[in-house]
């Protein structure tokens, strides 16, 4: 049976071990966007090593089953969440679908692939919150097409907040199996990162923007 109160810590051991995430606060990552970032995060790698996404799939169904109970249908995000929202559909014994990014352009011009049907209450499954854009605009085509987004739910959030306040005004509740918070403090134990590097770790979360420059 999965604990709840430990999911957090042992993701964030899980992302480390398979350098799912690295930390260089002192030699930065340049995002696409041009942002200097301390931290790089590649969640795909976890489809990888079985016993991880296992443990990632039974985390999300342990939320699921303690705080969403009457879910309906589980929706991964494309491309990433794809194969999560499959096994975690897989435990619930649910229906799964997902969502593009944007409609096809041929076709019947689906947005949301598989079955939602109007009322049904529908989780997303997400890999990983930046700033939170692509969720908010899969969770919003689930209500476009008359269903209840309950949640999105991500395997890990970089806490900015930025996407906080963009999911509270989109008015969709979010919820991470780990954060950048428990990563920290992982990575710290582990001896990953020095005490030195935590004050501007915590900078780059509190104005990213600015980190860097």
């Amino acid at each position: 049976m999965t604990k709840l109160a430990e999911i957090p810590g042992q993701i964030a051991a899980y992302l480390l071990q398979i350098e799912a995430v690295a930390l260089r606060p002192k030699q930065p990552f340049t995002w696409t966007s041009g942002i200097k970032s301390p931290i790089y995060c590649d969640n795909r790698l976890t489809m990888s090593y079985p016993e991880i996404r296992e443990y990632i799939a039974e985390s999300f169904a342990a939320v699921i089953r303690d705080q969403y109970p009457d879910t309906e249908v589980i929706a991964g995000t494309a491309t990433a969440g794809i194969p999560h929202a499959a096994w975690v559909a897989q435990k619930l014994n649910l229906p799964m679908a997902y969502i593009r990014d944007k409609a096809k352009g041929h076709g019947k011009e689906n947005q949301i692939e598989g079955m939602i049907k109007p009322g049904q209450k529908v989780i997303v499954i997400e890999d990983l919150i930046s700033t939170g854009g692509s969720s908010i605009k899969a969770a919003l085509a689930i209500k476009d097409a008359g269903a209840v987004p309950q949640a999105v739910l991500a395997i890990f959030s970089y806490q900015l907040d930025k996407a906080v306040q963009a999911f509270s005004d989109a008015g969709i509740p979010l919820q991470t199996l780990s954060n950048y918070g428990a990563l920290m403090d992982v990575a710290l134990e582990q001896g990953v990162i020095q005490e030195d590097d935590v004050a501007a770790l915590k900078a780059w979360r509190e104005d990213p923007s600015s980190f860097g420059v």
